[in-house]
């Protein structure tokens, strides 16, 4: 990896609380209405739902809807519904998940599965999803739900593909790109174009702000799979090695079984998709990985994408708002470090 791959934009972390700034007011009124469409006169749904929503996040993607309306010239207020509705989107997926997972923590809290249930928690996913609809009808622009819409289906069939892969040692990078394409790069493009749409941007601006969505969700992935493995610098650390214990094909297991021959097959065998795998032998495939440079060439491809997500931006207004946006893609790699 070349100098300017070794080491995150010292950019990125200041970005972040820059967009935060730019963004409060309207992230102010996403929050309020989130809290307001989270109620439910049936206790538990709130319960559940508030686990989840107040167990912290920086909640990039509608943050990303605000600042995508922002750029686009002028927000017409639509665009606090859709960012609550992105929300909404994405926690259901993260209840939904932990039960297919049968993941025991989150955000560093035990999982809504272990308080309250599978049942509870698929329940109340379900629950935010309607309400999600429900906030973007109420917006008024079916091209806007149409496009929260597709993303919907889309992050489910990516979901059943995750699961159809599980386990499966002759899965391919392609395989792997077609997970992450839709289970997280389509929310991620759909929460920048509706942002877009809400700022009454042109088609090229429109779609300017899809792909950039589409790019930097694939880099945000493919770095949390390599967090998975302790990062960067393979250290290991809490509840690192969950997503080899769930038996999930990711491109760093890809990598190592393409590189590391019958030897590298069989501590995958010995480790993919068993819930009591140990730290040490997830310490283990990391020196693997360490070994055959599967990490570096999995960071390399975000960085990648996350310039891939730069170049995306350059047909808009250049300005301040435009720039920040460009350096959450670099924030987004430097997570890994």
């Amino acid at each position: 990896m070349d100098a300017a791959k070794s080491a995150p934009q010292t950019s990125a972390p200041d970005s972040i609380g820059e967009l935060v700034s730019l963004t409060g007011p309207g992230m102010d009124r996403v929050n309020a209405l989130i809290l307001e469409r989270a109620g439910s006169h049936v206790e538990m749904v709130p319960e559940v739902a508030h686990h989840l929503i107040e167990a912290g996040g920086k909640r990039l993607r509608p943050m990303l809807t605000i600042a995508s309306a922002l750029l686009s010239g002028g927000p017409d207020g639509s665009e606090v519904n859709y960012a609550a509705s992105v929300e909404f989107m994405h926690t259901a997926t993260l209840l939904h998940d932990d039960v297919v997972d049968e993941s025991e923590q989150r955000r560093g809290k035990p999982a809504a599965r272990m308080v309250w249930g599978n049942q509870a928690s698929v329940l109340v996913g379900d629950f935010l999803l309607g309400q999600a609809f429900m906030m973007m009808v109420e917006a008024g622009n079916l091209d806007a739900l149409g496009v929260l819409s597709r993303a919907a289906a889309i992050i489910a069939e990516g979901e059943v593909l995750q699961l159809a892969k599980a386990g499966d040692l002759d899965a391919s990078e392609d395989d792997y790109f077609a997970v992450i394409e839709a289970k997280t790069a389509a929310l991620f493009a759909a929460a920048t174009e509706v942002g877009a749409i809400a700022g009454g941007t042109d088609d090229a601006g429109r779609t300017a702000l899809r792909d950039y969505g589409h790019a930097l969700g694939i880099a945000f992935q493919l770095i949390d799979d390599v967090l998975d493995f302790g990062g960067a610098s393979g250290v290991l650390g809490k509840n690192v090695g969950d997503d080899l214990r769930e038996g999930k094909m990711t491109l760093p297991v890809i990598l190592l079984l393409q590189r590391g021959g019958a030897e590298a097959r069989a501590l995958i065998e010995k480790t993919l998709g068993k819930a009591d795998t140990g730290d040490d032998h997830v310490a283990e495939v990391v020196r693997a990985m360490k070994a055959h440079g599967v990490l570096e060439s999995v960071m390399e491809r975000a960085h990648d994408e996350a310039a891939r997500a730069r170049r995306s931006l350059e047909a808009l207004p250049e300005g301040e708002i435009r720039t920040l946006i460009a350096d959450i893609a670099d924030f987004c790699v430097s997570r890994a470090y």
